[in-house]
């Protein structure tokens, strides 16, 4: 019997098998796929169909048990209710079509941030963290008592709309004002970066700029810093975590990043309030596979007990 790690993405997914009575420090079985480039839904699910039915060992050694991190919101019977990476997924029987393609095991998913913070609590070997995803927006997860919360039942913890500036905050995509996902993402820090240089510029040319410390590569993100700060410091009041990570591409390839996020919390923090660490992600850009092979093995979930009727 074995497991599959499913992390999907707007571009590509990753699987990862892991096989019963593997020998100790063997590596897993692993590959990538990217989705096709037209076709819609039909032509990723016949795509998803030839990557799955390519892992070895189906026949003998059968999968029975399947995590899958997903950044979609879906409804309880696992319909895509919408994602705007893959617009023709919405009303998407997703659910169905994984159980459909893989007879007989049991299927569980949940938001990739929530799985990544998952992933990164076991690796920090802590039962209680945040996590903070930066990358193209904002993502990442709570996890308390080594559960995630709010878990796959009521819907993934949505770090990156924390409003940390109501009313003079940039408009965010989801229609509000100053979440942070609107200040502190890369899609943010470059469209800062280039109103600032009075042209366009690339994240190549706001590594450079950060280097050097210009202005105009700075102060945006000094500004995404500071928010995520913030961010972190109200999360950090509501669940008294032991350690927040921060990770994403974005942070990863910004020396310094981190260390800049950690010195404005560490200015915000009340001197009788929580205090966690807070250091960067020690899973690299897979968490979410890490975190989806977790679920398959039933880790991070509680299902809650029923209320008294």
């Amino acid at each position: 019997m074995s497991r599959l790690g499913m992390d999907v993405g707007g571009t590509k997914v990753a699987l990862r098998l892991e096989r019963s009575g593997a020998a100790v420090g063997a590596r897993p079985w692993q590959t990538v796929f990217r989705w096709p480039e037209s076709g819609g839904a039909a032509a990723d699910m016949a795509a998803l169909a030839d990557a799955l039915a390519a892992v070895p060992g189906r026949a003998g050694d059968p999968v029975t048990s399947v995590g899958v991190a997903l950044p979609a919101a879906l409804d309880t019977g696992g319909r895509v209710l919408g994602w705007p990476n893959r617009p023709s997924w919405q009303g998407l029987d997703l659910q169905g079509q994984l159980e459909a393609l893989l007879p007989g095991a049991q299927v569980r998913v949940a938001d990739d941030g929530d799985l990544a913070a998952l992933a990164e609590a076991r690796a920090a070997g802590c039962r209680d963290l945040v996590h903070l995803g930066v990358g193209t927006g904002i993502g990442g997860g709570i996890v308390l008592d080594g559960v995630m919360r709010p878990g796959t039942a009521r819907g993934s913890c949505e770090v990156g709309h924390v409003i940390v500036d109501h009313r003079a905050g940039e408009p965010c995509d989801c229609g509000r004002r100053g979440c942070v996902q609107s200040l502190s993402s890369g899609r943010a820090v470059l469209r800062r970066a280039s109103r600032r240089r009075g042209e366009e510029v690339d994240f190549d040319s706001l590594l450079a700029g950060w280097a050097t410390r210009e202005t105009w590569a700075a102060e945006p993100i000094g500004e995404s810093a500071s928010a995520l700060a913030a961010a972190a410091t109200s999360l950090a009041e509501l669940t008294h975590p032991d350690v927040i990570t921060v990770g994403g591409g974005f942070a990863a390839s910004l020396p310094g990043y981190v260390d800049e996020v950690a010195a404005r919390f560490s200015a915000l923090r009340r001197p009788t309030g929580p205090a966690p660490r807070l250091r960067p992600a020690a899973l690299g850009a897979l968490s979410s596979l890490d975190g989806a092979l977790l679920l398959a093995r039933g880790i991070g979930l509680n299902t809650p007990a029923p209320m008294p009727g």
